[in-house]
C-alpha cells in the first residue's frame, strides 16, 4: 500500500514563492509517475504538474508554465513543486498523485496541501 504526505503549502503574497513536498511511503517509487494538481473552491480539479519516472520529461499547462517546477528524488521518495511568481488565482488545495507505470497501474493521491495567495 502506497501512502502520499503533502506539506508546504501556507499564505503567500502575490509575487511570492512557495515550495510543496510530497513525500511517497511504499515501494518502488521509481516505478511511479507522479503529478501536481489542484482544486480551487467551485472549480474543477486541474492539473498542474507531471514528472516522469526517471524525472527526464515534465510537463505544465500554460496556465503555470515558468512559474511552477516540479522535479522528483528518487532516493528519497520525494516529488517537489517549485511555485513562483504566485498568483491569486493559484490559491488552491494542491494534491500529488502517483500514477503506476505497470500492472495493476495503482493510483495513490494524498490529502492535499493548502495555498493561498493573497495580499
Amino acid at each position: 500500500q502506497v501512502q502520499l504526505v503533502e506539506s508546504g503549502g501556507g499564505s503567500v503574497q502575490p509575487g511570492g514563492s512557495l515550495r510543496l513536498s510530497c513525500v511517497f511511503y511504499g515501494f518502488t517509487f521509481s516505478n511511479y509517475v507522479m503529478y501536481w494538481h489542484r482544486q480551487a473552491p467551485r472549480k474543477e480539479r486541474e492539473l498542474v504538474a507531471a514528472i516522469t519516472s526517471a524525472g527526464g520529461g515534465t510537463i505544465y499547462p500554460d496556465s503555470v508554465k515558468g512559474r511552477f517546477t516540479i522535479s522528483r528524488d528518487n532516493a528519497k521518495n520525494m516529488v517537489y513543486l517549485q511555485m513562483n511568481n504566485l498568483k491569486s488565482e493559484d490559491t488552491a488545495v494542491y494534491y500529488c498523485e502517483a500514477r503506476e507505470l505497470r500492472p495493476p497501474n495503482a493510483d495513490y493521491w494524498g490529502q492535499g496541501t493548502q495555498v493561498t495567495v493573497s495580499s
